[in-house]
């Protein structure tokens, strides 16, 4: 059943009452899906590769950048604009090669979510968007997989176990996507670095107790967890017939991510072109974002009033140089916070030709090295 390597490897997991060799030779036949190589994805990664699980695939199409470091504990800074998947790859090998490790740089969409998760025994969602969350959990409706879920957000996060034998999704938790706006930005919102630590690790946990029969999983049950107040507690809800009620993935209405989709028409918004165009004509910029933020880089020349000061007298300095009547424009990160301070600055300072950047400074950088 277990070769020698094998058998010194697993060995406390060997010699653990109520787990034995039954459940780890379960753990070696296994197959997991892990979407998302972030901060949830990395500590479930870590954990399941270690505890022997028989084949991992890592679905991830994004790069490893300096601003994951602070959560993502699989990569190094050497690791910095690689793809995470082959990175977290390599990492998991080295940490096991008694298992195997299947990298794939690409994103879950209607096209391959079926055929992935049902080449799977139990789907680990490590995402950090709606849109994919409603995807996943459908698709696992339609595979009969289990999922387990997580999600963070500042200090807070959350976890649950969906469609175990025949048990609630997320739909009956959360019956239908919030509107874009609805929620902070992703990238903008922040999250202390060791709290997806803990949620993934309860993820891979969860994971381990589905394929190993050992304990009770978290279906029918939230954990919510609060790392401030360094406390937890579990919420129960019941299923909803309503929630299997799907035969296909429908053609749309996931939407694509948390922020409002970047082709939306908005009259309060332009794209980094239009900024360039403006830019040469005089436009006035205003920099929303915090102090740390602006000191990483800045579009020049531009005004600074952090979004939380607009309406201070700190806020009306800061403006007094711009002429309220100019085309003016607004931009922040990644385009929430410019949006918000729109209504600000027309009621409280008088701007009355005022727009924000589409998708914000990250959306200007692309677009600028682009086209350089």
């Amino acid at each position: 059943m277990f070769t020698s390597a094998e058998l010194a490897r697993y060995q406390r997991h060997l010699s653990l009452a109520g787990f034995g060799p039954e459940a780890q030779a379960a753990l070696k036949r296994s197959r997991v899906l892990v979407i998302g190589a972030g901060g949830l994805g990395c500590p479930a990664l870590l954990y399941l590769a270690a505890a022997g699980i028989g084949r991992l695939t890592i679905l991830d199409d994004d790069t490893v950048e300096t601003p994951n470091l602070q959560r993502q504990v699989l990569f190094t800074t050497d690791d910095t604009g690689q793809p995470k998947a082959e990175a977290a790859a390599r990492r998991l090998r080295a940490l096991n090669p008694l298992i195997e490790i299947v990298p794939l740089t690409a994103r879950l969409t209607r096209a391959n979510a079926l055929e992935l998760i049902r080449a799977h025994d139990v789907v680990t969602d490590g995402s950090d968007n709606f849109a994919t969350r409603y995807l996943v959990n459908d698709a696992c409706v339609l595979a009969d997989r289990p999922l387990v879920y997580g999600a963070i957000q500042t200090f807070e996060g959350q976890a649950s176990v969906f469609n175990f034998n025949g048990g609630p999704t997320y739909r009956c938790l959360f019956p239908e996507p919030p509107a874009p706006d609805a929620m902070p930005n992703c990238s903008e919102a922040g999250v202390l670095g060791v709290l997806p630590g803990l949620i993934g690790t309860i993820q891979a946990t969860e994971t381990i107790k589905i394929l190993s029969g050992a304990g009770e999983p978290l279906s029918g049950r939230l954990l919510l967890w609060d790392s401030l107040a360094m406390s937890s507690r579990i919420l129960r809800f019941a299923a909803d017939p309503a929630s299997r009620a799907i035969t296909e993935l429908p053609p749309e209405g996931y939407g694509e991510t948390c922020a409002p989709p970047a082709t939306a028409t908005n009259p309060d918004e332009l794209d980094a072109a239009e900024l360039r165009a403006l830019l040469a004509a005089s436009a006035q910029l205003i920099d929303v974002r915090e102090d740390w933020e602006r000191a990483l880089g800045a579009i020049q020349p531009s005004v600074h009033a952090p979004l939380g000061t607009l309406g201070s007298d700190a806020a009306r300095t800061a403006l007094a140089s711009l002429d309220p009547a100019r085309p003016t424009v607004v931009y922040c990160a990644a385009g929430t916070r410019g949006l918000k301070a729109l209504p600000l600055l027309r009621a409280r300072h008088g701007f009355t030709s005022v727009r924000s950047l589409r998708g914000g400074l990250k959306a200007y950088h692309a677009h600028v090295h682009s086209n350089a």
